[in-house]
């Protein structure tokens, strides 16, 4: 149950946020299908967790459907759902390689919102993948996907091996003296696997007895790789460029607006004004010329916006100038705003990939029905 809950939360609703916020509309069927889906999930899962969970399933239910009772209803009838096989087990490939993907972005040091150019899956089923490949790109914000079928040469293509690491500690009470044997044959080399067995030296070992690690050489400058449980690995180019640079700070200013429009208490369908200003001209230069490739003014439902820069678009002080992390919201709306925002927000230098602070000022705006 609490895998099945972590796949529901975190990857289906999550995945579907856009689905829901958009809402139902009579004209198009197909709007209902997100919330008829969840609908039929929570109503069948609170049924089969009603013995393990009988208060809280209860309340699901009867929130659900306004019956009397989940302990009065029938179990689910298993035959009535289409089984679908073949799309679950792409999907759990298709977050395998997400979860694998994105701890090697964390482990070189890659924040989520920065975007990398290209990611490789070598996987011995890429075809299943293929129709999934823009949910891969999104999970792991890359420009690029490419889908490889694994093959026998394919690991050494891409400058894989592994070596043999004997854990002399495990085998030797087995294997007595021949297990300086085994490691020598390590050493040099001399073994192989066959059969998921692998044998050194011409001796057997069994599994706790030894480790297969991976090792990696002649691949390219920034460039990671790591490997999938079920066989197959992702080589993922971490090098980037200004351009990625700039979409990435894009994308931090959109988590910058979110909070902003949190802190406000505005509703998640609200539209709103947008107003921001930056303290560095590169910040700002950098935001202004990926605006549209991050689509800031539609991931943060503004219908209007603005950007400035300090000393540029707004003519300010020498003495503000010196020490723009110290101002106020009410000094910047006198100074930075033509028309008074309803919430300024500050964000300090550094506080995401930005050089300088910058100010978020949002508004919200009536809109006809």
């Amino acid at each position: 149950m609490r895998d099945f809950a972590e796949a529901l939360t975190n990857w289906y609703i999550r995945r579907s946020r856009d689905r829901f916020w958009a809402g139902v509309d009579a004209a198009d069927p197909r709007s209902t299908e997100a919330f008829d889906t969840l609908y039929t999930v929570l109503e069948t899962v609170s049924r089969v967790a009603a013995p393990l969970l009988p208060l809280v399933t209860e309340r699901v239910w009867q929130g659900l459907t306004g019956g009397r009772s989940v302990h009065l209803t029938d179990w689910p009838d298993a035959p009535a759902f289409a089984p679908a096989a073949g799309i679950r087990q792409a999907m759990d490939a298709v977050r395998e390689v997400s979860s694998v993907a994105n701890a090697l972005r964390k482990k070189e040091g890659k924040r989520v919102r920065l975007p990398l150019a290209r990611l490789s899956v070598v996987t011995p089923d890429a075809a299943s993948l293929a129709p999934y490949e823009e949910i891969v790109r999104d999970e792991l914000n890359v420009k690029a996907v490419e889908l490889i079928e694994l093959a026998a040469s394919t690991a050494a293509e891409y400058g894989i091996t592994h070596r043999l690491s004997v854990n002399a500690r495990a085998a030797g009470p087995r294997l007595g003296a021949q297990v300086q044997q085994v490691i020598r044959a390590a050493k040099d080399g001399d073994w192989a696997e066959q059969d998921g067995v692998v044998v050194a030296g011409g001796v057997a070992l069994a599994a706790g007895e030894y480790e297969l690690v991976l090792e990696t050489t002649g691949r390219p400058e920034g460039e990671a790789l790591a490997l999938l449980p079920r066989g197959g690995f992702v080589p993922l180019q971490t090098a980037t460029t200004p351009e990625l640079e700039a979409e990435g700070l894009a994308r931090d200013v959109i988590r910058a607006v979110q909070d902003t429009r949190k802190a406000s208490g505005f509703e998640v369908s609200d539209r709103i004004r947008l107003e921001l200003v930056f303290a560095d001209a590169q910040d700002g230069t950098a935001v202004a010329g990926a605006f549209e490739t991050a689509d800031v003014a539609a991931e943060t439902l503004a219908v209007e916006h603005e950007l400035k820069v300090l000393g540029r678009d707004v003519q300010i002080s020498e003495e503000l100038a010196e020490r723009p992390d110290s101002w106020s919201a009410e000094t910047l709306a006198g100074v930075a705003f033509e028309r008074t925002p309803q919430h300024v927000a500050p964000f300090a230098a550094r506080a995401f990939a930005n050089t300088g602070p910058f100010w978020v000022a949002v508004t919200k705006v009536e809109t006809s029905a």
